[in-house]
């Protein structure tokens, strides 16, 4: 097995993509031996259920000896594993947009699932199209927005349903009889057969909708590990006491916010569906009404015996949690086996057809998952589980088997390296750079030693706050605003991320050399995303003898004392939905207030001091884009501020807005 660490000295690039040219093809690939590029791309598959990940993942460990992913197992065996590979943006639609255009979302205006991709803006695919690619893309989108740089797309609407979905393209909308993972395989070999005797290279993006939520496997997966406890994570029951006090409010706990019928296929006692409440008995009974009799009639096989046992000696306490532990990661994991299925079917047919050799065949995820670690399922935070994106790639032709690379790698950089696949270089103004030099064995040596996060969805479901933060190869800064909060974390010594340290004078320097990182490396269009009166990245940077909150503290003390800070995790065995209606409905739903909390709690935000900005005199608060506005007007000025979430109204005035 070959390793490359970042940084090392660049020799050479590969000479087969010397001369080429911004956005447009050199002459040396006027031949067309340019490579296929198959993009194998899936929901929410966490790294560590990948059994070729694991030995490389401190944290990813505790799923050991689970064979899930033999196929693309197989891939990594045969090609290169980036072992630390992130994302910018722990979302469905933010990742995809961000690698189709190499920038992180502010740049590319996708900021939360809910917006609308402005289709008009450059991507690779259409740059690749314009280079003589033949291009497609099947399955989730996800984007709102119809795709452009296609000369085929065929894809989900939204989130797409696991039976029996509905695909839309440029002709129109059809429903295909099937599980989603086998007819968007279908589709995709169907389309490769077209291109198979075709003179020019190709670009396929096969994009699954599994193993997102609601996590239902096809028929043939079903019985997989019936007769077996599967490991369990070792922070199952975190309580996180050392976390921000936002991880403790979230709602994703497999404790406390799981729906019985929606996520877990529990029914009542007499095999009726339990009533959930709003979009989640909608959603849990269209699932089950979309299947044919035979595909109803297998998936009843399956479950209603373990239901029936469930009920005949129902679990409390830790047992409960235990119980829902493993329904939820059998079922995820059976959909990863039918990602698998996939890679092997496509991988099959290459082989068969001659195309193995000079196919680049590229396998990830949006990105990660939570499998029950911290007690959570879902996405979104910093936290290694979320943060960590699969990113593997096979090209027999160029890449040794065995390759491991552990460059701090993000999906900005995906489009770059496509571009360079295709001989073109990347526009300058993209944020990622090419990983083709690391598929040929060498690290830039000026390649970044650490990576940036930023996600924005709140209020949103699962009421996970507003963060961005810095990772380097050994540890990770977070900045949670609106708490006025900082997690610091040594990921060599505390992989799991259980202890923060921020605060701790024996970290102090780290957590200097982590700001001034985030100051200098990072353009000015991400700074304010750090303001604050007493901010590590705006005046000295955080030591011993500073205080992360303003003033004397007062600040973060008032926040300890409202609710955010002072919920519990879910009690073990608590009743399965929360009563409060925006526990399980999106904030924006009927009869939901839009506070952080139900309508009858305080906002945290209502009850803190009002912000300031730096320099701001005492007593004043810093001026609203309303009253900057207003001065504008009066001082005659025509020019006005941008409205702060234009694209994320039109999307939820279009009903687009998703629910996970």
């Amino acid at each position: 097995m070959s390793r490359f660490r970042g940084p090392v000295v660049l020799v050479a690039l590969l000479p087969f993509f010397a001369g080429a040219t911004q956005g447009e093809p050199s002459d040396a690939h006027a031949s067309d031996e340019r490579p296929n590029i198959l993009f194998v791309f899936s929901d929410d598959h966490a790294a560590h259920a990948i059994g070729a990940y694991r030995p490389h993942l401190e944290w990813g460990g505790w799923l050991d000896g689970v064979d899930t992913t033999p196929h693309i197992d197989r891939l990594a065996a045969d090609g290169a594993l980036f072992s630390r590979s992130f994302c910018t943006n722990a979302l469905c639609g933010p990742s995809r947009a961000s690698i189709l255009t190499g920038l992180h979302s502010k740049a590319n205006g996708f900021m939360r699932n809910g917006d609308r991709f402005d289709p008009d803006q450059r991507t690779f695919p259409k740059l690749l199209q314009a280079a003589g690619y033949a291009t497609a893309v099947i399955g989730k989108w996800h984007l709102a927005s119809d795709p452009q740089g296609f000369d085929h797309w065929e894809v989900l609407p939204g989130q797409g349903r696991y039976y029996n979905p509905d695909l839309r393209s440029a002709a129109g909308k059809r429903r295909v009889e099937g599980h989603c993972t086998d007819v968007v395989t279908d589709l995709a070999v169907e389309w490769l057969e077209g291109v198979r005797d075709s003179e020019k290279p190709w670009l396929l993006m096969c994009q699954h909708k599994a193993p997102h939520r609601p996590w239902l496997p096809a028929g043939r997966h079903l019985d997989l590990w019936a007769g077996e406890d599967l490991p369990e994570p070792p922070t199952l029951f975190d309580d996180h006491a050392d976390d921000a006090p936002g991880a403790r409010a979230s709602e994703m706990s497999i404790a406390g916010h799981m729906a019985p019928f929606y996520d877990l296929q529990i029914t009542d006692e007499d095999g009726t569906l339990p009533d959930e409440g709003g979009w989640l008995a909608r959603a849990g009974r269209n699932n089950r009404e979309r299947m044919t009799d035979a595909q109803r009639a297998a998936w009843d096989a399956a479950f209603e015996p373990r239901n029936r046992a469930f009920h005949a000696d129902p679990p409390d306490g830790d047992a409960l949690v235990r119980w829902r532990f493993q329904r939820y990661l059998k079922n995820y994991l059976r959909c990863v086996r039918g990602v698998d299925d996939s890679v092997g079917r496509l991988t099959a047919w290459l082989e068969e057809n001659g195309l193995a050799e000079n196919t680049v065949v590229i396998y990830c995820s949006d990105q990660g998952f939570y499998l029950g670690d911290h007690g959570w399922y879902d996405k979104r935070w910093m936290y290694e589980e979320s943060l960590t994106m699969p990113f593997i790639v096979r090209w027999p032709a160029r890449v040794a088997p065995g390759t491991v690379v552990d460059a701090l790698v993000q999906n900005i950089d995906y489009a770059p390296l496509f571009l360079e696949l295709a001989g073109l270089d990347a526009p300058r103004d993209m944020h990622g750079r090419s990983l083709l030099p690391m598929l040929g064995g060498e690290v830039p040596a000026d390649w970044r030693d650490a990576i940036y996060y930023r996600y924005g969805e709140f209020p949103g479901p699962h009421q996970v706050p507003k963060h961005h933060g810095v990772r380097t190869a050994t540890h990770k800064l977070l900045r949670f605003p609106e708490l006025d909060a900082w997690e610091l974390y040594d990921l060599a010594q505390d992989p799991d991320e259980r202890t923060n340290v921020f605060g701790d004078p024996e970290y102090a320097g780290v957590a200097a050399s982590l700001a001034e990182n985030h100051r200098t490396r990072y353009p000015s269009r991400f700074s304010r995303e750090w303001a604050g009166s007493a901010e590590p990245l705006h005046g000295s940077p955080p030591d011993s003898g500073s205080d992360p909150a303003p003033g004397d503290g007062s600040r973060e003390a008032e926040l300890r004392s409202h609710r955010w800070a002072s919920v519990a995790p879910a009690a073990r065995g608590a009743p399965q939905l929360p009563p409060s209606p925006c526990r399980i409905r999106p904030p924006h739903a009927p009869g939901c207030s839009s506070r952080l909390w139900d309508s009858s709690s305080p906002s945290p935000r209502a009850a803190a001091p009002p912000r300031t900005r730096p320099g701001t005199p005492p007593g004043r608060r810093a001026p609203s884009s309303a009253r900057t506005a207003a001065r504008a007007r009066s001082s005659g000025s025509t020019q006005r501020p941008p409205p702060r979430s234009a694209p994320r109204r039109r999307a939820r005035s279009a009903g687009t807005r998703s629910r996970d």
